[in-house]
């Protein structure tokens, strides 16, 4: 992060307290621009469908619709993130198990994209569509194949059931419903299974052709992807760490061999490649002690509040000028009176009482999936500019508990 400095600390620590997320939006910015460009070296038509769910501060949802890229978002929540961030319901994809009828309909009618994850959906869409004849649904299926990863998905429709037929029978016997999508999204992050994953799709896709006359619009390969790490958290995993060129490769070429045209457009549904480098999160050392010989450094902030657990992420000290001492194997652990909430395994250097802790590599299921446990969640600055933007001011206990009744 640009200019983060003993000085800079000092100042947002007295406006902001004691432990507040560092957001990059710059970093997001020139990740998107970077992946996009990779894929688009191959196959033209490309897009991104950034996922919501990863990390759906609005400053990152607006930076991806002002690029023209979708929003995949996951629940009538994060819809309602997108309209308000300005995206026009057409750029908007909707996926996940659950869905709020009400809202489906009113984004269908708008010209918004559902996929269909189950045979349960599909009453409400025939029901739509004979009431309103005059309208177009954009409807996807999200498929469900074997990749070859050794993992069964429990999202989406299996691609060699009759429940698939069924679903493409919809589309033959109503003609304003449209298939404007095929979707897909497997859990593994290697590499290696993308080309199953692009030939999967391409060998549904034509399948449709087949029994409908037309080519999906888009197909979507969906996501995981690894993005920029530091070397030190790229020795923690056991896989390979695949760069955005790495993917590209493997997916994209599939479709130019299949599509030496460009058509249909090449979706996939990036969020921890976009977003797990831009933010970062800072607190400083409440106390420091030693029970039974382990010593426990204790900071403003949590296990949840980076993420990761089982790994030791890419951490820095900033010293306040404090008196420090030097520690051997130390674990920084956080403030939730939780035994497991250990932020830092095996520390060895020196800090002390008062100094700040940075940990990288925090934008990814931190910010959208920390609880307010105990204490109010902590406030997000952008600081990107030399001005610093607050994007999430910190949270009161009037924001937590006003949905609580105290009668």
């Amino acid at each position: 992060m640009r200019g983060l400095t003993k000085d800079k600390l000092l100042s947002l620590a007295e406006e902001f307290g004691g432990a507040f997320y560092l957001l990059d939006s710059c970093q997001f910015q020139a990740n998107y621009t970077r992946l996009s460009d990779e894929f688009k070296k191959i196959y033209g038509n490309f897009n991104i469908a950034y996922s919501y769910k990863t990390n759906y501060t609005p400053k990152l949802c607006k930076i991806v619709n002002e690029n023209g890229g979708y929003a995949e978002v996951v629940s009538h929540m994060e819809a309602e993130i997108a309209l308000r961030s300005g995206v026009h319901p057409s750029r908007i994809i909707w996926n996940g198990p659950i869905k709020n009828t009400d809202k489906v309909n009113e984004l269908l009618l708008s010209g918004a994209t559902v996929n269909l994850d189950s045979v349960y959906e599909f009453h409400n869409i025939v029901s739509l569509a004979e009431k309103h004849p005059e309208v177009t649904l954009n409807v996807g299926i999200r498929c469900n194949f074997d990749v070859g990863d050794g993992v069964v998905s429990r999202f989406g429709i299996d691609t060699d059931s009759d429940e698939f037929d069924r679903a493409l029978e919809l589309f033959v016997s109503h003609k304003n419903i449209y298939l404007v999508n095929l979707q897909c999204h497997f859990a593994k992050r290697n590499v290696e299974f993308w080309p199953a994953r692009a030939e999967g799709m391409v060998k549904t896709a034509k399948r449709v052709e087949k029994a409908l006359g037309y080519l999906p619009r888009r197909i979507d390969i969906g996501g995981g992807i690894y993005g920029n790490m530091e070397d030190e958290l790229k020795a923690q995993f056991t896989a390979n760490i695949a760069g955005y060129a790495d993917y590209a490769k493997a997916a994209a070429t599939v479709f130019k061999k299949h599509f030496p045209d460009e058509e249909p457009e090449l979706v996939i549904e990036p969020g921890s490649a976009l977003a797990g480098d831009c933010m970062q999160f800072a607190g400083c050392v409440e106390t420091i002690k030693t029970v039974r010989g382990k010593t426990y450094i204790t900071m403003l902030g949590s296990q949840k509040n980076i993420s990761m657990s089982g790994i030791n992420p890419p951490m820095r000290v900033i010293s306040m000028g404090g008196e420090a001492t030097d520690f051997t194997d130390a674990d920084i652990v956080g403030y939730t009176c939780i035994e497991g909430d250990v932020m830092y395994r095996g520390f060895n250097g020196r800090l002390a009482v008062g100094d700040f802790l940075v940990f990288s590599n925090c934008g990814s299921y931190s910010l959208v999936m920390k609880p307010p446990f105990i204490f109010p969640n902590f406030p997000v600055l952008d600081i990107c500019r030399e001005e610093v933007e607050v994007i999430k001011k910190q949270e009161t206990f009037d924001d937590i508990f006003h949905t609580f009744s105290f009668r």
